[in-house]
């Protein structure tokens, strides 16, 4: 961004402060750019398994989860947002000097990871919404998957050489991520309407299951409840259920935010050439570019998912149960009666080309396939091209070369060709082998991201004058606390679950949980140590 930019942004702000509110918004809208980067990922194909997953296990009765767990996100976003604007400094630096570079080279490491692994499903993802949903002519032969993941090789690179860019290619690249959040929005929300003028939802429950239910934590939902009646054993499906619920309710607390996104923000302001000025409108830009696109495209999906799927079973092969029963049956010998069997079918988990299937009678052809197939794509590319870019930010630090192009692409070829190989290898055993380690590493830093910015916010040798003080410092440390608590709590949470000796997929989240106490332990030292010398 040239100066001249930057001093336009800078009085179209001042402007606004003083502007009527649809002017004032008008203003803010088309200024707004690092939260659409956000939004661009977290509408990935996590999302979409989450959403669906949510609808199929409690209905409306979660509907609630998911905007709160980013609400927690968007405050330590906030907090990461507002350190680097007070500095103007790039945040791994920042950290290594003011904390301790153990905590800034296990942040890139775990971003790079991330950015690798999670590229495979969205490639395979976005290849499936073609072949399935919007074009099943082409076929689903290696040569078709091949030449369609190039495609989307060749776009990544495309729209990130927009990025690295100045003038009109920025804007355009702002321009194209805006675009592919709206249309993963608007393709989730006709189907939803259409769904609506059906009959098929009953929008009173909806409302009902925006209101947050922790009693659920403790519960099963409502729907199983004469089912559960008519088991032969209430107590295990009861258990079963609220264990199932209360997983996925930690574990969307504490990741509603992933690893890379903690990176990418700092950087994508710092390459708006943002400042002080813009610390206030950075909360705005979060809120209409991550939130409000996070929540109604994941409502939509949660909505579309419960109507078509909890507490249903004509969708579901008989035969997909059979572990469930297993379990039933070694906890309790005896027969199953057949409401311990559509208990189990009731469970199973459907993906997204389901939903698209059951919501072809309803919907229509066009509606469930092409338009929810595009909002899929939409999910799969703009999330490819962003952590294409993550990755690209990541190697320009990683390499010492802040701002080099050749180290933002090699960074780009990296996440981008391990991508292009997922559709080939994501569906067999590399995909655990590479998931889980994975998502252990980037669940455990998590916390650590946050508990990182806690401190910084905290630190009169980082911010200096500009550190919060009185009644706001209070509010913030509110806030972040109680997001990196239930971060942390989460991650905790699930780790444990997962941790064992007897195998090395069980010896990887307990390691998972040691690194989470030493990095906790070192930031926390390191913090004392560098504050009593400011």
């Amino acid at each position: 961004m040239s100066t001249d930019t930057r001093n336009q942004e800078d009085a179209l702000l001042a402007e606004a402060e003083g502007a009527p509110l649809l002017r004032k918004l008008g203003i803010y809208t088309r200024l707004s750019g690092p939260g659409w980067l956000q939004g661009a990922i977290t509408l990935g194909g996590g999302s979409l398994a989450g959403a669906l997953y949510l609808g199929v296990i409690a209905g409306f009765g979660l509907l609630w989860l998911q905007p709160l767990a980013m609400i927690c996100g968007i405050i330590m976003l906030s907090a990461i947002a507002y350190v680097t604007l007070s500095t103007e400094k790039a945040p791994f630096g920042l950290v290594n000097t003011h904390l301790s570079p153990a905590l800034g080279w296990a942040w890139m490491i775990a971003t790079i990871m991330a950015n690798i692994v999670w590229s495979m499903p969205q490639f395979n993802l976005g290849r499936a919404a073609i072949q399935q949903n919007i074009l099943p002519a082409v076929g689903d032969s290696n040569l078709s998957t091949a030449l369609i993941c190039l495609v989307f090789l060749a776009i990544g690179f495309v729209v990130n050489v927009l990025y690295e860019s100045e003038g009109k290619g920025t804007k355009i690249f702002d321009m194209i991520i805006k675009a592919m959040v709206g249309l993963i929005v608007l393709s989730f929300f006709a189907v939803v309407v259409t769904l609506s003028t059906s009959g098929d939802i009953d929008w009173g429950a909806i409302l009902g299951g925006l209101i947050p239910d922790p009693t659920l934590l403790l519960k099963p939902a409502a729907g199983y409840n004469d089912l559960i009646a008519q088991s032969t054993q209430p107590d295990w499906w009861t258990n079963k259920i609220v264990n199932d619920q209360r997983d996925i309710i930690i574990t969307a607390f504490g990741t509603a935010v992933g690893i890379n996104m903690t990176w990418l923000l700092p950087y994508s302001l710092l390459k708006k050439r943002w400042g002080k000025v813009q610390r206030g409108f950075s909360i705005f830009d979060l809120s209409i570019g991550l939130f409000i696109p996070f929540f109604l495209a994941t409502s939509c999906v949660v909505i579309a998912a419960s109507s078509q799927f909890h507490a249903k079973t004509g969708d579901v092969d008989p035969a997909a149960g059979a572990g469930t029963i297993a379990q039933l049956v070694e906890a309790h010998p005896g027969i199953p009666n057949p409401a311990d069997l559509e208990l189990a079918l009731t469970l199973v988990k459907r993906d997204n080309f389901q939903l698209a299937t059951t919501l072809e009678p309803l919907a229509g052809k066009v509606v469930s396939q092409t338009i929810f197939g595009f909002g899929v794509l939409g999910m799969a590319v703009s999330t490819i091209i962003i952590l294409m870019l993550i990755n690209g930010l990541a190697f320009q630090e990683l390499l010492g070369m802040r701002g080099d192009k050749g180290a933002h692409y090699i960074g780009c070829a990296v996440s981008g060709i391990a991508g292009f190989a997922g559709p080939f290898i994501w569906d067999g055993n590399a995909a655990a082998a590479l998931a889980i380690p994975t998502s252990v590493i980037g669940g455990s830093l998590i916390p650590i991201a946050y508990f990182t910015f806690f401190l910084m916010m905290n630190s009169k040798k980082v911010l200096g004058e500009h550190r919060p003080q009185g009644n706001a410092r209070i509010i913030w440390n509110v806030l972040m606390g109680l997001a990196t608590g239930i971060a942390t709590l989460g991650s905790i949470w699930v780790l444990s679950g997962k941790a064992h000796f007897n195998s090395w997929q069980g010896m990887i989240p307990a390691a998972g949980l040691a690194l989470l106490i030493v990095l906790l332990t070192i930031g926390t030292l390191s913090f004392i140590k560098n504050e009593r010398t400011a």
